[in-house]
């Protein structure tokens, strides 16, 4: 047999002989290839058959008249809705002829070995009589030899023992007794050929004898009962299940070649279901299955071998079809109108219960079902829920009702199920059902009523105590006025404000200020009682909020600075402890007239504002008084303290301190030593200069008072540079010798310039000397002059030691 190489599902060629007999395999096709589930394997030509592994057999005798014989396999997969065919094509086997060439003129015939004969074949079941003959063995060496046969293995001397026998003469098998193919299928048996005195001249022979199979078992159900489910409303073609039939007759035969029909259905309505012949599928035939009609069908299904023949075997099983429920019913109200009462200001009572009634199935989500307030419930005072038991609507009152507002509701409800519809194919859509339910409201005697109920009420941070921020009454509800109503505060709550008892005005007990305590959140909540003359109460709450105010002032965040020659601008920054709009930004002003003139101030941004000196501004300390004003109008007061210096870094101005308001000199610690090293270093100087004038010493009263001198004055607080600026300032004269002093406010001025001597200077009238000159036009010896120097720098260098 060839099988082409060719697409799937298009054609496969077997070559045959041209004569076939029934039952014989022609070929094998493979069906996976085309569909891998085939449920349906039919054959477009009677006279073959095609098994699910792909075997293809003859049903009868057949001959091939003309060269080649075509026919179709069909599958078919019912649930995938899939068709798909293979064309077989049966050529005849070309006979081969010898080449001549090769041919011999003598023909050597090998000739047929009787000690090797085909199996042997025994029909199962057979009725004799028996013994039955079913084969004979020969051994060719016979003809030279008395041949004795004997045989051993099952049947024979193994179970089932004394089924077979041989004969030892003729060596003819013969069969005792009938044989089960499903019991025993086939037997192998080992023939023996050998002469009286134990020779064998054969080799001993192994010989298989097959049971023919008969159709003694008839096919049967692999259960009892078959039980499936299918929805309601399913379209047709919907596969509902499978039936499974088994035959215990040879397979791939007809003996086992099953079919499947339904022989009665229960109700004996219209057939609702089909079932396929070969694969035993069972689907649904009618349109419409109704649960709430037929919820369940009994069907009586038969499956015969011999494919469905009459003469075939058969048996009968049950099928039991249940239809599930789909929502395709709508609940519907069993009133369509109600009527309840209920006393006003009652929360959280039923008030009444409806019911529905649903065609599906009772538990199901189909049938559960889901109440809604579609018109009248606008305030939400009313909500209906589902009972899980009874299915009931539960309509109960969640917000107390006025009975002065309204005396009577009316609700519209309407009703669903938990899952969505299913309709059958071409039925009308489902409608909601609703119903009406009127609601009575009884009047009862109340209690005072707060509105709002919920009273907002602002105050300013840190107003003083006792300030009213507002009011807050109730009234009655039958009355609609506030007479005889009064008002307090339960204990227990935060102290910020009360209300007078008869007009429900609030005022404030304490400061409110955000920065202290627990009112850094800034809000409390009041609850108020309002108590009417029949001892009713009712309550609201008052809601406090303390909105920031403009309680600080802003201030500057530094205050000293050291400013150098470049003059570079300081950057003022200000602060506000207080909330926007009360904080930035911010304004400044130099309050000072004179300052300001040599100052200026300019903005940066909302809260920094640049200083600078003008052009003339002499170095020096300077305690400038600025004013920042925030966004609400309040003014800060700072002292803003720049010492403007003349140095490249202001480190090299940390010893250094100048007030220009007082016009004083203050020295530092450095100049007060090198005044005293110079002192020193003079002093030294004059006595080994007094030391070499003359022997005589000469003895002259010069006193203290008489000394006009002057002195020039250094800033600088190291001896050894160049005088920068030569200021020299005549001192006080103390004698009536024609010296002279500046006397400014009975304060005498120093200046301390640089200089590279240390030389002594006076200046009197018109006329200037050095210490040691000729005063007075006779002059003096130079052991005067040095005295009368030592003096007048003694009496200005000694009182000044301490500073």
């Amino acid at each position: 047999v060839l099988s082409l190489c060719c697409e799937a599902c298009k054609k496969v060629i077997f070559h045959v002989p041209s004569e076939l007999e029934a039952d014989t395999l022609v070929g094998r096709v493979d069906l996976k290839e085309c569909l891998q589930s085939a449920e349906f394997i039919s054959s477009s030509d009677g006279n073959f058959k095609v098994l699910e592994d792909g075997s293809v057999y003859t049903t009868s005798a057949l001959s091939l008249s003309a060269e080649k014989k075509t026919f179709t396999i069909l599958l078919k997969d019912i649930q995938e809705q899939v068709q798909k065919k293979i064309h077989v094509d049966l050529v005849k086997e070309e006979k081969k002829t010898p080449n001549t060439r090769h041919a011999r003129d003598t023909v050597l015939k090998r000739t047929k070995r009787r000690w090797g004969p085909i199996p042997s074949v025994m029909i199962e079941n057979s009725l004799g009589p028996f013994p039955l003959q079913i084969q004979q063995v020969q051994s060719d060496t016979a003809q030279n030899y008395t041949i004795y046969y004997s045989a051993s293995g099952p049947g024979i001397d193994q179970d089932p023992k004394g089924l077979f026998y041989i004969e030892r003469e003729t060596g003819n098998i013969f069969a005792t007794r009938a044989v089960d193919r499903e019991q025993y299928p086939s037997f192998q048996i080992i023939c023996f050929a050998t002469t009286p005195d134990g020779y064998s001249p054969e080799v001993p022979l192994v010989h298989t004898i097959r049971i023919e199979d008969d159709n003694d078992n008839a096919p049967y159900f692999t259960q009892d009962l078959f039980e499936f489910c299918v929805p309601e409303n399913s379209r047709p073609g919907v596969v509902v299940g499978k039936v499974i039939a088994e035959d215990r007759d040879e397979p791939y035969t007809l003996h086992t070649t099953l079919k499947y029909r339904i022989v009665s259905q229960t109700p004996p309505i219209t057939p609702a279901f089909s079932l396929h012949g070969d694969t035993g599928v069972i689907s649904v035939l009618l349109p419409q299955l109704d649960r709430e009609l037929v919820p369940s069908y009994t069907l009586l299904v038969e499956v015969r071998d011999m494919a469905g023949q009459p003469f075939g075997l058969c048996t009968t099983g049950t099928v039991v079809i249940k239809i599930e429920d789909t929502n395709d019913n709508a609940p519907s109200f069993k009133q369509l109108q109600y009527e309840t009462r209920v006393e006003e200001n009652r929360v959280s009572v039923e008030i009444l219960r409806v019911s529905v009634v649903d065609l599906d199935e009772p538990g199901s989500p189909g049938s559960g079902a889901v109440y809604e307030i579609i018109r009248g419930n606008d305030d939400q005072a009313f909500e209906i829920t589902t009972d899980k038991n009874t299915n009931e609507g539960i309509l109960c009152v969640v917000k107390g009702l006025d009975y002065e507002t309204a005396k009577q509701r009316v609700l519209v409800i309407g009703v669903n199920n938990e899952a969505p519809y299913l309709l059958a194919p071409h039925s009308q859509q489902l409608s909601q059902s609703t119903c009406s339910v009127t609601v009575h409201v009884l009047d009862v005697d109340e209690g005072p009523v707060f509105k709002p109920c919920l009273l907002r009420l602002d105050v300013k941070e840190c107003e003083d105590i006792g300030t009213a921020i507002g009011r807050y009454v109730a009234e009655d509800p039958e009355t609609g006025n506030s007479e005889g109503i009064r008002y307090r505060i339960p204990p227990g709550q935060c102290n910020w404000v009360n209300i007078d008892d008869k007009s429900g005005e609030i005022r404030t007990v304490r400061v409110l200020d955000r920065d202290i305590g627990e009112m850094r959140r800034g809000q409390c909540n009041v609850t108020v009682l309002a108590i009417d003359r029949n001892g009713k109460t009712g309550t609201g709450t008052i809601q406090v909020c303390i909105v920031p105010g403009n309680k600080n002032f802003p201030r500057i965040t530094q205050t000293d600075y050291v400013m150098c020659r470049d003059r570079k601008p300081i950057c003022l920054t200000a602060q506000d402890g207080d909330e926007a709009p009360y904080s930035a930004p911010f304004v400044y002003r130099i309050t000072d007239r004179r300052l300001a003139s040599m100052w200026k101030l300019t903005p940066h941004d909302d809260n920094s504002w640049y200083l600078s000196p003008k052009s003339d501004t002499p170095y020096g300390i300077y305690e400038i008084p600025v004013s920042v004003v925030d966004n609400g109008g309040k003014i800060g007061e700072n002292i803003v303290r720049v010492n403007l210096c003349d140095c490249v870094t202001p480190t090299e101005c940390d010893g250094r301190t100048r007030q220009l308001s007082g016009g004083n000199v203050t020295l530092g610690l450095w100049a007060i030593l090198a005044m005293i090293l110079g002192s020193l270093l003079l002093l030294l100087i004059l006595i080994t200069i007094c030391g070499c004038c003359g022997a005589g010493v000469m003895h002259r009263q010069v006193t203290d008072d008489c000394a006009n001198h002057n002195l020039i004055i250094s800033n600088t607080e190291a001896p050894g540079e160049e005088v920068m600026d030569h200021n020299i300032i005549p001192l006080q004269n103390t004698c009536d010798q024609g010296g002279y002093g500046v006397k400014t406010g009975e304060q005498q001025t120093f200046e301390m310039v640089k200089g590279r001597g240390h030389t002594l200077e006076s200046v009197k009238g018109g006329g200037h000397q050095t210490l040691g000159s000729v005063k007075e036009g006779g002059g003096q010896t130079m052991m005067d002059t040095c005295r009368y120097s030592y003096s007048e720098w003694h009496n200005f260098t000694h009182p000044r030691l301490g500073e």
